[in-house]
């Protein structure tokens, strides 16, 4: 027999042995979904059932890379993916022939520009602003735009180390999140914003208590310049953090003072504050402590709430106010959450923040009381639109996860993340190199602070906390759009009319 006769009975016995292989898989599939309970399309389809749950999983990836255009994924679409990007790896975030952005989609802002703006040479940069004037550690932020919450254990080491430096190359801060301070977020040498989350992470005695001796300790160290009281969070009000078990390595468990081995759940409040007066004295309390400016972190439902707050503030004193108030918006994002809070439960900041900023200047607390604006906003335009509402700052999470290689694989809950962000596995790890990673985030911070200044002259004014809610226009259901001091006219416009 020649080569090629021995060559095709080889491949014909080859083909019968792959056939009978797949026949016993077959069978022996067909033999275990017919017999499971769990699900009723495998045991009334026995194999090909199997595929609706292979396309189901990855169908979120198939609408991501092939069928979703630039405008239409959620939370967020590829077109500010890819800005951040851009502006991550340096390259020019100029576009040709014409926004593929549809503005008549309701809510959309567009900002009015002047018919004279300021000359090249009248341009100013943004100035630097004091939070905590009257504290005996004042802090003075030199960034507009800054870093938000993100704890040690929910996000990697790597991912701490790169923000870290990167933070301190732009000059913007950094939030620790609620998992306490670790050697890693001290590295890189940025000024950092400690947050007391509702478990007191790092700063709590053995019954989860505040420990005045811990909370030392942090402010000890001349990076830690303020200090944030968590009240709630954008994705989850009236909810604690959750940080799996799976995710709480010996290092994080030491840092943030709890056993491992089991999901870490914050308590859904903090124990020894039950109103407003007792949130006040907390807040003096934290502030003595330490010297150094202190504010909260909370979520808009209503405006009584607040309301009540600037009262309680007022009938005290303006001493007794908050150094800042973080508003997160209801839209926020989180790496763990039950669902019906991230899709129900909280005010958009869009709408929160103008509340806020009315009634913190209709009580004369605007020189008092700095606001932070967070949630969801990642591009320029998102910063310019804040500091036009009222923002004093605004910070991002997202935002700055992108910038670290972020895919939106919608798995920071688990610990599988694939671009090493939000996971402990090495195997993931290794692919977030800090060395990269940390120019990508201090390039992306300075490009917004760059182009919200460019809005603003765009506007008119030279320098982004000039803007004015009259700069803006929002897009309504007829398809106008309407100067947003209309539809959210400031204390001041409200007074003099």
């Amino acid at each position: 027999m020649s080569w090629a006769g021995y060559l095709l009975e080889a491949l014909a016995v080859a083909f019968v042995a792959v056939i009978g292989v797949v026949t016993l898989v077959a069978l022996v599939l067909f033999i275990i979904d017919r017999t499971q309970t769990e699900d009723a399309i495998r045991r009334n389809y026995p194999v090909l059932g199997r595929f609706r749950g292979l396309f189901s999983t990855l169908g979120e990836f198939f609408r991501q890379y092939f069928f979703a255009m630039d405008r239409e994924e959620l939370p967020f679409n590829r077109a500010q993916r890819e800005w951040v990007k851009r502006a991550g790896e340096g390259h020019g975030n100029t576009v040709a022939f014409g926004s593929t952005r549809n503005l008549s989609v309701v809510g959309t802002p567009l900002f009015v520009n002047a018919a004279f703006p300021p000359l090249d040479d009248q341009f100013a940069s943004t100035e630097p602003v004091v939070i905590g004037a009257g504290t005996r550690m004042p802090y003075t932020a030199m960034s507009i735009f800054n870093l938000s919450g993100m704890s040690y254990g929910a996000i990697s080491k790597p991912a701490v180390q790169a923000l870290s430096r990167g933070c301190k190359e732009a000059g913007v801060w950094m939030n620790t999140g609620e998992g306490g301070l670790s050697p890693f977020h001290l590295e890189g040498g940025c000024d950092i914003v400690f947050q007391i989350g509702t478990a007191k992470y790092g700063v709590r005695d053995d019954d989860g208590n505040l420990d005045d001796s811990k909370l030392r300790e942090v402010a000890a160290h001349t990076q830690v310049r303020m200090f944030e009281i968590k009240l709630a969070q954008g994705a989850k009000p009236g909810k604690g953090g959750i940080l799996p078990g799976e995710k709480i390595t010996p290092e994080i468990a030491k840092i943030r003072g709890i056993a491992q081995g089991a999901d870490s759940i914050s308590p859904n409040r903090h124990a020894e504050v039950d109103d407003w007066e007792d949130l006040l004295d907390f807040i003096a309390h934290v502030r003595e402590v330490t010297g150094k400016p202190v504010g909260i972190k909370t979520v808009v439902g209503a405006e009584e709430p607040f309301r009540d707050l600037f009262m309680a503030i007022k009938a005290r004193g303006d001493d007794s106010a908050p150094d800042f108030i973080t508003l997160d918006g209801g839209e926020g994002g989180t790496g763990a959450a039950p669902m019906p809070l991230i899709d129900l439960v909280g005010m958009p900041i869009r709408e929160g923040l103008p509340l806020v900023a009315n009634l913190r200047d209709e009580f004369g607390l605007k020189d008092r009381i700095r606001l932070v604006a967070s949630g969801k906003l990642v591009n320029p335009g998102d910063i310019a639109w804040a500091m036009a509402a009222g923002a004093d700052f605004v910070t991002s999470a997202r935002g700055f996860m992108f910038a670290l290689g972020c895919i939106q694989a919608l798995k920071c809950n688990k610990n599988t993340c694939p671009t090493g962000i939000t996971t402990h596995d090495p195997r993931f790890q290794k692919g977030l190199v800090v060395e990269e990673k940390y120019k990508r985030v201090a390039r992306y911070a300075k490009e917004i602070t760059k182009e919200v200044e460019t809005i603003a002259h765009s506007v008119g004014v030279a320098e982004p906390r000039l803007m004015r809610r009259r700069h803006v226009r929002l897009v309504q259901p007829n398809g106008r759009s309407v100067p947003m001091n209309e539809i959210y006219p400031s204390y001041s416009a409200t007074t003099a009319s």
